[in-house]
């Protein structure tokens, strides 16, 4: 496999990010400059960071393995609440955050209820976006290996196979950490515009070039696509059949349906660019929350495109396969892509190809460590570790915090590495999207009370609301029951009778539990007081500055 052409492709690809990256937020001295860039960046380019911070390398092999194993649009029908969120999220949060102006977004929550709620909310983030996000690191070198197999004709062992993994995910993430230590949110925004244009170009030539070797194109696609459920977009579950009770538990069950997609798709997104760090901080880089608004909302009108072109490569894919069998063909369903990658593009092509995989990774992984550097420096290194910090100090502590969440995101996705060696035909977009099912529930929860009252919640009722959302969904997702047999202990009361809830769902009722039990706690009036006091002082500030 003559692979220079394809090298130069990609090194050309990586100085471009790296120099970008590296000059574009360069010389910053304060930690709003690093974290937010002084709210200057155009809408446009927030949107596109957004959407590349959505395509993540799981996103660029899974979305198409999801295509490939159920040949339907199915998984697109989540775009629908992904709309719907954004548009809730645009007028209902949006607007607070840049009012409060808050960098970290759960100062908002300090603000609203006290200090321990919004440590508990950026605890809660800081866990699960160092879990997610080196969950689905692991993803970007997949290639790797595929490579090492088809150069060598040999499959790799095990450790060989953990060791390219290993080795890829340190380079890759060495590479991203240099230039978002260096730029930090300028640095990530402007790379992700780069990263997005290849990724989308990558997408784009990859559905073209398997029609191009489909006999008869789309008509021949067609030919191999007769069975029921083949190409369906929705997918609607009925209640009707035995009880009523029986019906629900099934519609809960299933991961992709109309329902999901509506109620479960919309609560997903609320949480995950609502009150993911990662999420709302590029947002916060926009002028206002009028272009905050409209790149968020366009973002989500984009998303069902791009999604739907995914899973067409994946289906694509499919009948490609029916038409060319190859008895080499990865059983796991992320593999496949990039095996036909490797396979059947042509050089040059090729190496864009790997530059897109890779520009998913690195769009990704940049706001993540950007977000998690972020929160952390706000929300625990200036109030506990040092408060007098400030200007130069303050970045310098971002930037070695950028470095400590990189190594650490390398662990998780070594380790994330192994298991997927151990236990193959892993499918990935539930596994990732899981985890953020979990607790997210209860932090998009805790955010709804401080955003619709104004009069309920505090500390101490918001701890119980999250921990009783956590234990809902913990119950209703099985995981319980799991923990309990790993145990040696019978399952709970509940075992056959509630459902084990698809991952859509997971955050609705977490959500749902953790608002309705925070609203029944009243906040002091001396917090209100104080609330509408930062408020007064924000927006004087505000008006003074633009007078």
């Amino acid at each position: 496999m003559n692979l220079w052409i394809d090298g130069l492709v990609i090194l050309t690809y990586f100085a471009v990010v790296i120099g970008v990256g590296l000059t574009k937020g360069s010389g910053e001295k304060t930690m709003e400059g690093f974290a937010i860039g002084d709210r200057q960046i155009p809408w446009w380019a927030v949107l596109a960071s957004i959407l590349a911070a959505e395509v993540s390398a799981a996103t660029f092999l899974g979305a198409p393995g999801e295509g490939f194993a159920l040949r339907n649009f199915t998984y697109a029908q989540l775009s629908i609440g992904t709309v719907l969120g954004r548009i809730i999220i645009s007028f209902l949060f949006i607007k607070a955050y840049f009012d409060y102006r808050v960098v970290s977004i759960y100062e908002f929550l300090q603000i609203r209820f006290g200090t321990v709620t919004k440590n508990a909310a950026s605890a809660i983030f800081l866990l699960t976006r160092v879990l997610a996000s080196g969950t689905r690191l692991y993803v970007a070198a997949v290639i790797l290996v595929l490579g090492w197999e088809m150069s060598t004709g040999q499959k790799p062992t095990a450790g060989q196979e953990l060791l390219i993994y290993v080795a890829a995910l340190a380079l890759l993430t060495l590479l991203t950490a240099l230039y978002t230590a260096a730029g930090g949110i300028k640095a990530v925004v402007w790379t992700d515009v780069i990263q997005a244009s290849v990724m989308f170009s990558s997408i784009i030539f990859s559905i073209f070039y398997l029609l191009h070797q489909i006999p008869n194109g789309w008509n021949g696609a067609l030919a191999k696509l007769t069975q029921p459920g083949d190409l369906c977009f929705f997918r609607f579950e009925t209640i009707s059949e035995g009880t009523f009770w029986s019906g629900m538990k099934k519609l809960l069950e299933t991961e992709y349906t109309i329902w999901a997609a509506v109620l479960g798709a919309t609560f997903l997104t609320m949480a995950t660019h609502g009150t993911d760090q990662d999420m709302v901080q590029r947002m916060l880089t926009a002028k206002d929350h009028q272009r905050s608004r409209l790149a968020l909302i366009l973002s989500g009108l984009a998303d069902l495109p791009v999604v739907l072109g995914f899973l067409l490569v994946g289906i694509l894919l499919y009948v490609f396969y029916q038409y060319n069998p190859d008895p080499n063909l990865p059983t796991q369903n992320p593999r496949v892509f990039a095996y036909f990658i490797l396979r059947e593009l042509p050089m040059g092509i090729r190496g864009l190809l790997i530059a897109g995989l890779f520009a998913t990774a690195m769009g990704s992984l940049s706001t993540a460590i950007n977000a998690l550097a972020t929160s952390f420096t706000r929300d625990w290194y200036l109030p506990y570790i040092n408060p007098s910090a400030e200007g130069m100090a303050v970045v310098r502590a971002a930037r070695w915090a950028t470095a400590a969440f990189a190594v650490i995101l390398v662990a998780v996705g070594s380790i994330t590495s192994w298991v997927v060696i151990m236990v193959p035909g892993s499918r990935i977009i539930p596994i990732v999207l899981g985890i953020f099912g979990y607790t997210y529930g209860s932090l998009l929860g805790v955010f709804l009370v401080g955003m619709v009252t104004k009069t309920r919640g505090n500390d101490r009722g918001n701890l119980l609301a999250m921990l009783c959302g956590f234990l809902v969904v913990l119950i209703l997702s099985g995981l319980l029951d799991d923990i309990l047999k790993l145990l040696g202990l019978p399952p709970g009361p509940w075992f056959n009778i509630l459902p084990v809830i698809a991952f859509p769902w997971r955050i609705f009722f977490g959500a749902i539990v953790t608002f309705f039990v925070g609203i029944f706690f009243s906040t002091p009036k001396e917090v209100m007081e104080k609330t509408v006091k930062h408020l007064e002082t924000e927006n004087t500030g505000i008006f003074v500055k633009n007078s």
